[in-house]
């Protein structure tokens, strides 16, 4: 099984990304929009993990989940990996709550699961919104979105997701755990 760990904006929020890139949408040569059921943002990617291993994953998870408060966030401003001027990936990035703890805690709980593939990139919080096969130049659809700032939401529950690869990706949430709602400020 192919599996990751998620944050799911709620959908108003969604509505607001939406609307900015909505004008862009097809227009950008090259850069491939997926559908919207398939936006998240991912904390920790796991790749393929054996299906034995799937509830010590989840007891880990869970156990990680739980020493974390839930996260104030926005969606701020667009980018591209690797850069703007030469991107395979187009972005809206994230402000507010650090979750660099959290996603630490989900990728260590991956690997005392046998989760082996984890990926261990520094992390850049973002929500995927187009992908091009070839380096594109984003420049002009980043300055264009430069303005954008999204609503203040409060994230929850962090969700294992399992992957199904094909014609058309599918995203299924095997399971979801509820942040600390008690902020230790």
């Amino acid at each position: 099984m192919r599996l990751f760990t998620a944050l799911q904006p709620p959908g108003e929020v969604l509505d607001e990304v939406e609307q900015a890139i909505a004008p862009h949408v097809g227009r950008v040569p090259g850069l491939r929009w997926p559908d919207r059921a398939t936006w998240h943002i991912t904390l920790a990617f796991f790749g393929e993990v054996p299906e034995g291993a799937l509830p010590d994953l989840e007891t880990r998870l869970a156990r990680a989940v739980r020493r974390h408060d839930v996260l104030d966030v926005a969606f701020t401003g667009f980018g591209g990996f690797s850069s703007a001027g030469r991107a395979r990936v187009f972005w809206a990035g994230l402000s507010g709550d650090p979750m660099n703890r959290l996603v630490d805690s989900l990728r260590a709980a991956g690997r005392r699961a046998g989760a082996a593939h984890t990926d261990e990139k520094r992390f850049h919080p973002h929500l995927t919104l187009g992908r091009a096969k070839t380096e594109v130049d984003l420049r002009p659809l980043v300055e264009s979105l430069s303005g954008f700032s999204g609503s203040v939401w409060r994230a929850e529950a962090v969700h294992l997701v399992r992957s199904h690869l094909g014609a058309q990706v599918r995203y299924e949430s095997l399971a979801k755990w509820a942040l600390s709602p008690v902020r230790r400020d």
